[in-house]
């Protein structure tokens, strides 16, 4: 098992890195993460909800995802609520306070569900913790760390970051706030996201093995991750600030609540590209395209995007020839109205949207989450082929004379586009995965604005974690991993 000494340390790459490495080795390798709190999700084939980093995980490991891998996801939607899914299934939501105090008598049976049904499946489980292990005021109720390693009787790697500052200290906190039981479970650190000269930190690592009793298995440099990233924290450090240049300025709205921001990196990776994320009108400029993505709280996030200037300044943006492009909740915002009569998103009531798109969506309590594949119908895509995902609450319909964007290979459409192009919205998550598509959309964005975009290639996921198991095993002791694990055999 993984954990760390806080979020965003690096347990879900290094977990990954890890489920390559034995995929690699020739075991049946699973990812499994008890509870996840993420607003960046991923769909199985079968239509269950699990985290990302899950989802990407098992596709390193060369094994179908499912939701047992992370049988419990929590999506914060408003204040100290989450919405809580369960088996890949939405279940309830819940206040902090109310799903704290169910968490033991409830919500670890899933997890040893999953966990039975996963031992009978393969050779080799990489667990990932979340958070820390030693937050002692939630620590007597903690299903995510230290209560699943013993359920399993794994032993625990823990992950620092040192570019933060302040490595040593948090090491040494973290293991000082363990019990004595769970600090024997711990056999060793691994120092991620370094920077430098090593020799100056081996007299530092020397002192943490001394002072914990644990070696410190590797230090990670920091290297460009291609691997989506799960936590929001990663928000910060995702690339935001360019200038376009002769590039193509994509400006991204981040909403308060804003889910699957991974489907924008790979707009990010496009050289013709610059992405940025603005959190103010002030931020705003005068891109060539504005993204309004997804969100957990659709009304919440319109009625915040109304109070602080946000309708305007994306319809004066639209006026001077922005392309405007929204994914799920956004798609939902570009319409003319949003009705929540079953309170499904919260307080409920009726929002007008933007009225770039004639659109209307009503929030129904049954949420739709599927694997899709299609192509699209817009006059410039020449019936380009894409896939991705559905995940969603509301159902929308079309006004009249609205062309639909995208058609299912079942015969249903989804979306719309405007009579010019310059406005399209769709419920897929993943469009920006789709090489073609994006080579189309750059082409005819580029011909409107007398531009030239060349699309780059995309991304091979296979090859990233090839490179990913590779990048493990030259800076940390993998084999002495192996040993700890009980694995004694050449494969």
């Amino acid at each position: 098992m993984i954990q760390g000494t806080a979020s965003d340390v690096g347990k879900s790459v290094i977990c990954t890195a890890l489920c390559r490495h034995f995929y690699e080795r020739g075991y049946r390798v699973a990812p499994f993460k008890s509870q996840n709190m993420s607003l960046n999700s991923y769909v199985t084939r079968s239509g269950h909800e699990i985290g990302r980093a899950q989802g990407a995980q098992a596709e390193a490991a060369g094994i179908e995802a499912t939701y047992d891998m992370n049988p419990i996801l929590l999506k914060p939607k408003g204040e100290m609520v989450s919405e809580v899914i369960v088996h890949g299934k939405r279940w309830a939501d819940m206040p902090a306070m109310a799903y704290r105090a169910r968490t033991l008598e409830e919500m670890l049976e899933p997890v040893r569900a999953s966990l039975a049904r996963l031992a009978e499946q393969v050779e080799v489980l990489v667990i990932e913790g979340a958070g820390s292990p030693a937050e002692i005021n939630l620590k007597d109720r903690d299903i995510a760390n230290m209560r699943v390693a013993e359920l399993v009787d794994a032993p625990v790697l823990l992950v620092a970051d040192i570019e933060r500052g302040g490595m040593f200290a948090s090491c040494v906190g973290t293991y000082e706030l363990l019990t004595e039981e769970e600090r024997k479970r711990v056999k060793g650190w691994i120092v991620n996201k370094f920077r430098g000269s090593k020799e100056l930190l081996e007299s530092g690592l020397a002192w943490l093995e001394e002072r914990t009793g644990a070696p410190v298995l590797g230090v990670l440099p920091t290297i460009r991750m291609e691997v989506d990233p799960e936590d929001s924290l990663a928000l910060q450090n995702m690339r935001g600030d360019q200038q376009a240049g002769d590039k193509l300025d994509v400006a991204i709205v981040r909403l308060p609540y804003i889910s699957n921001f991974t489907d924008f990196v790979p707009l990010s990776r496009q050289s013709a590209c610059a992405v940025r994320y603005v959190q103010s009108v002030e931020q705003l400029g005068a891109p060539d395209v504005i993204i309004l993505p997804g969100t957990k709280n659709t009304i919440h996030d319109l009625q915040w995007l109304k109070a602080n200037g946000w309708m305007e300044a994306i319809q004066q943006a639209y006026e001077r020839g922005a392309f405007v492009v929204g994914i799920c909740g956004g798609y939902q915002m570009l319409g003319s109205v949003l009705r929540d009569e079953e309170q499904v998103e919260g307080a409920g009531g009726v929002e007008s949207g933007l009225g770039l798109l004639a659109v209307e969506t009503d929030f129904v309590p049954v949420k739709e989450t599927r694997q899709q594949t299609g192509y699209l119908l817009a006059e410039w895509a020449d019936q380009v082929e894409v896939s991705g995902y559905e995940i969603h609450l509301g159902r929308t319909t079309r006004g009249k004379g609205v062309m639909p964007l995208l058609r299912w290979v079942d015969g249903r459409e989804d979306g719309a586009i405007s009579a010019n192009g310059r406005v399209m919205g769709t419920y897929l998550h993943g469009l920006f995965d789709n090489e073609r598509f994006v080579q189309k959309w750059l082409q005819f964005i580029g011909e409107a604005k007398g531009l030239t975009l060349a699309s780059d290639p995309a991304v091979d996921r296979q090859q990233v974690y090839a490179d990913l198991a590779e990048w493990l095993r030259q800076h940390v002791d993998v084999e002495r991993i192996e040993r700890i694990m009980g694995i004694h055999t050449d494969r």
